[in-house]
């Protein structure tokens, strides 16, 4: 599965959002999300953070992939984030984030949400990526970015 297989555009790309903590950071993106879905920002955000209480989304190297599963989307949703500041996000490593990328997937999506979960994990497991994502300075270079590969 490719990026392009995600629904994302430069829309879903946000640069530098300001957070102080992992739960402010699941309540701004629910509420970014739930504008680009149609999707109440509370059931994304109850869902997101009941994925938290299951285990971090938190993979390690500064990244984190909230997840989760929703009855009323077509489509797999993304959103990105470069934030502002890195916040404890209780990931594997111990290390703090600064990339979030957000996935909103169909309740029926099986092999899909893996696929996706699996996409994402790989491009942002790749040191080089994490380096440009970091140096990027607009949302558009983000966008680029991620939809290179």
């Amino acid at each position: 599965m490719q990026i392009s297989n995600i629904i994302i555009s430069p829309e879903h790309v946000f640069y530098r959002i300001k957070v102080a903590s992992k739960k402010q950071a699941l309540q701004d993106l629910s509420m970014l999300a739930s504008r680009l879905s149609n999707l109440p920002a509370r059931e994304i955000f109850d869902v997101l953070l009941g994925r938290e209480r299951l285990g971090t989304t938190g993979v390690g190297h500064g990244v984190a992939i909230p997840h989760g599963r929703f009855k009323a989307i077509d489509g797999i949703v993304g959103l990105f984030t470069q934030l502002a500041v890195p916040i404890d996000w209780d990931a594997v490593d111990g290390e703090v984030v600064d990339l979030v990328f957000l996935l909103l997937v169909p309740d029926e999506a099986g092999a899909e949400h893996l696929q996706a979960l699996a996409r994402v994990s790989s491009l942002l497991r790749e040191i080089i990526q994490r380096k440009k994502l970091r140096r990027a300075k607009s949302r558009e270079a983000l966008f680029e970015i991620l939809t290179a590969v």
